[in-house]
């Protein structure tokens, strides 16, 4: 609803845009935290597991890696960790290249739990995902027509 006279924001379909993108991203988000729930893990159990289970080539996955993964502090990956070593998801290992440092490994439970989330996650995905595509092109098509934009540094 727009008064008389008031200006319309020139930022107006980019709001629009990114509002619908987030809408469709939470819907997928939100359908990842029940399908972990239904398998028996914690939303971040989930996400730890792949986080392990699909580190990049090169990288050992430590605990800090982890943390900056799941973009949570160190403690609180280490007691996520404990509680997936407890139910037989993940294991610490010694880091045969520094001894001084621990690295992850998914269990052959985990590798079960974490194939199956995986296989929902792609159903949900083939699903959801051209709307989600689609929804990111409009906030990229905003973007172009004029509406302000500044590059932002990423950490890393």
């Amino acid at each position: 609803m727009t008064h008389a006279g008031a200006k319309q924001d020139p930022n107006q379909p980019l709001h629009r845009a990114l509002a619908e993108f987030r809408r469709q991203l939470r819907g997928f988000l939100l359908a990842s935290e029940n399908a972990a729930n239904e398998a028996g893990l914690h939303p971040q159990q989930h996400q730890l597991l792949l986080a392990v289970a699909g580190v990049p080539a090169g990288i050992s996955p430590s605990i800090a890696y982890a943390a900056e993964a799941l973009g949570l502090k160190h403690n609180t990956v280490v007691e996520l960790v404990d509680r997936c070593e407890k139910e037989g998801l993940l294991m610490r290992a010694t880091d045969p290249e520094d001894r001084r440092r621990v690295c992850l490994r998914t269990t052959a439970r985990g590798q079960r739990v974490l194939g199956r989330l995986s296989q929902v996650h792609l159903r949900e995905l083939n699903l959801q995902g051209p709307l989600l595509i689609q929804a990111l092109q409009n906030v990229v098509n905003a973007k172009s027509r004029g509406v302000p934009y500044r590059n932002r540094k990423r950490n890393g």
